[in-house]
């Protein structure tokens, strides 16, 4: 039985400590599905179509933020060749705001 006790109250941990941490991206879920329904924001979907026709890659991350009164998609894109490239677009009407990039480590010691 004593075996047990240390596995079980890291478990309990563990779940007592994910829970909070749970809660808040549950509100914001439901923030971000209300700006949708609301006409807020553009679908997912659809800024991932515009932005591939200007900057074609792999999708590795989205984030949804609110940035003051703007709601703002961060797409993290894998190009071809590996250039990481991160995208800050208006989650309203799909227009990049912002666009930083990252060569790959190999390409940046050939340029040096």
């Amino acid at each position: 039985m004593k075996s047990l006790r240390w596995p079980l109250i890291a478990l309990i941990l563990s779940v007592v400590l994910a829970l909070p941490a749970h809660a808040a991206d549950s509100g914001d879920h439901d923030r971000a599905r209300k700006a949708l329904e609301a006409g807020e924001i553009l679908p997912l979907k659809t800024v991932l179509e515009m932005v591939n026709r200007e900057s074609p890659g792999q999708v590795m991350e989205v984030e949804l933020e609110r940035k003051g009164e703007r709601w703002v998609y961060e797409i993290k894109l894998l190009r071809t060749g590996g250039a990481l490239v991160k995208l800050r677009v208006d989650a309203s009407d799909g227009k990049v705001i912002d666009h930083r990039g990252r060569e790959p480590r190999a390409e940046r010691r050939l340029g040096d």
